[in-house]
Parts: structure tokens; C-alpha cells; sequence
């Protein structure tokens, strides 16, 4: 495992799966190199949760530094109301949020594709754009089967505040749409999958220089961590180790110069100093 300086810039860090032992996973992700992390929102109900467990975090001493990245998740478009974008906006006015997200487009699911439920989709994408575009705040984008509607929405608004594709999943010349646009690419434990080929080719054609390091936690385990008895198992902070490696290999680089090179890019995404 690497004790290198890491950057895990999505988790839902904050959800039930942790509450018995997120102290616990807490130091040792900080023991194995994780130094700052990002708190991500999807559903209003859950916005006092993710503040709360921002504030814990923060007082902890020897753990992960806790930022804050409140938003209205597409994949949850029924539960949202036109009321909840203001407790969004109230949230960016009192506490200090370094983005908004996860915001975007999903049409994974058939429902999801239905005209009145994809245009409430695309009228919330767009609220929150407006609202990093006025706090100036990046933007953690969720995508699935999207990426040239979210792109389309994104020109739209001439969004300049840049930020995040979460867990990508896009194609090259897509991923090379985001990145004109002034957005990272964040790998998940997916790339640790050798059968994740469109991945592999994504990261070997745009280079290190564009992406950051995701665990997308709960979700998304590192092959390396899943066991063949197991259908789901819980991912957490303390694998993103797992992740530097995995991208490592596939772009033949050594992991101390990636390392430093991710740090940074995640910096800048966020528009963060140190």
C-alpha cells in the first residue's frame, strides 16, 4: 500500500454503510496516505447528514481532510422539488462548499429517458450550473449515458468554473470534450479491471495531466479488494492506494511521480491552494 499524499475526490463517505466504523476507516485511509477527501451530496434529505459528518471529520485529529461538495443527483430527479435548490444555495451561503455535485444526467434507466422526467433532469442540471456559476464553484459531474447532452447543457451556459467527470465512462474524443472544457477525469477502482478496456484507453490517450483519483465509496470496489463470495462489497477511503496502483500500471509511470501529479490536478480541479 502506498503512503504517498492522496486525493480521494468523491465519496459518500457520509451514507449508513459507515456509521459503525467510519472513525476507524477514518484514521486508516489517513494511515495509508489519504490526506484530503471530498463529501459528495444526492438528495436534500441527506443534506444535514453530509454537513454533520464534515464537521465530525474536521475535528478529528490524524484523519482526512473533509471538504464539502453539496448537490441534487440526477439518478434521484423523482425526490427532487424546486424548494430543495434553495436549501442547495442556503448550504453554499453558510457553509464552505469547494463544489457543487454530484449534478448531471442519467438516462441509465428506461424511466429516466422519458421526456418529462429527462427534461426535469436537465432543468435541475441546469439550475445548479447557474449556481456555480454564480458562487464560482467547480462542478463534480455525474454522467451516464449523457455525455453529449451533459456537453451540450455545459456550452449552453458558457460554463467556466471547470471541475470533475466522475467515474468516467465516455469515450476518448469525449473525454477530450471535458478536458477542453476545463474538466478532470475521475478514475475509479475500475481501472484496477484489465477487462476495463475503454477506461485504459481513455487514460492512455488524454495522459496522467488530466485526471484525479476517485473511490466513488461505497461503490465502485478495486478488483483487488472484491471477493468471489461476496456480490457487493463495501469500498471505502482506505483503497484509493488501490487506485494510484491500478492507474499506475496502465499508464506504465512510476507511483510517486504520478502521485504528485494527481495531487495537483485535484488541487486545481477544486481551485484549492494546498
Amino acid at each position: 500500500m502506498s503512503k504517498l499524499a492522496l486525493f480521494d475526490t468523491h465519496t459518500h463517505f457520509d451514507v449508513s454503510d459507515f456509521d459503525h466504523d467510519r472513525e476507524s476507516l477514518a484514521y486508516q485511509a489517513k494511515a495509508v496516505g489519504v490526506e484530503k477527501l471530498i463529501l459528495i451530496g444526492f438528495t436534500q434529505d441527506r443534506f444535514k447528514t453530509l454537513i454533520d459528518t464534515h464537521h465530525v471529520l474536521n475535528a478529528l485529529h490524524n484523519a482526512p481532510q473533509s471538504y464539502l461538495a453539496p448537490g441534487l443527483h440526477p439518478f434521484y430527479i423523482e425526490q427532487h422539488q424546486e424548494q430543495h435548490l434553495a436549501d442547495l444555495e442556503q448550504i453554499l451561503k453558510t457553509e464552505h462548499c469547494v463544489a457543487i455535485g454530484e449534478i448531471g444526467l442519467d438516462t441509465f434507466l428506461k424511466v429516466h429517458k422519458q421526456p418529462e422526467l429527462l427534461q426535469k433532469q436537465k432543468q435541475f442540471f441546469s439550475a445548479q450550473i447557474e449556481l456555480a456559476t454564480h458562487y464560482q464553484r467547480p462542478i463534480l459531474l455525474h454522467i451516464r449515458k449523457s455525455h453529449a447532452d451533459v456537453l451540450a447543457l455545459l456550452k449552453k451556459h458558457h460554463f467556466q468554473q471547470g471541475g470533475i467527470a466522475h467515474a468516467f465512462s465516455g469515450g476518448v474524443e469525449e473525454a477530450r470534450a471535458f478536458i477542453k472544457l476545463g474538466f478532470k477525469i475521475g478514475i475509479t477502482g475500475q481501472i484496477t479491471n484489465p477487462q476495463a478496456k475503454k477506461l485504459h484507453a481513455v487514460v492512455q490517450a488524454v495522459g496522467a495531466e488530466h485526471l484525479v483519483l476517485e473511490t466513488d465509496c461505497p461503490d465502485m470496489t478495486p478488483l483487488c479488494c472484491q471477493t468471489s463470495h461476496e456480490h457487493r462489497t463495501r469500498n471505502t477511503p482506505v483503497n484509493l492506494p488501490y487506485v494510484l496502483e491500478g492507474l499506475a500500471q496502465s499508464l506504465n509511470q512510476d507511483q510517486c511521480i504520478l502521485a504528485q501529479l494527481l495531487w495537483q490536478n485535484s488541487l486545481d480541479a477544486l481551485h484549492l491552494n494546498a
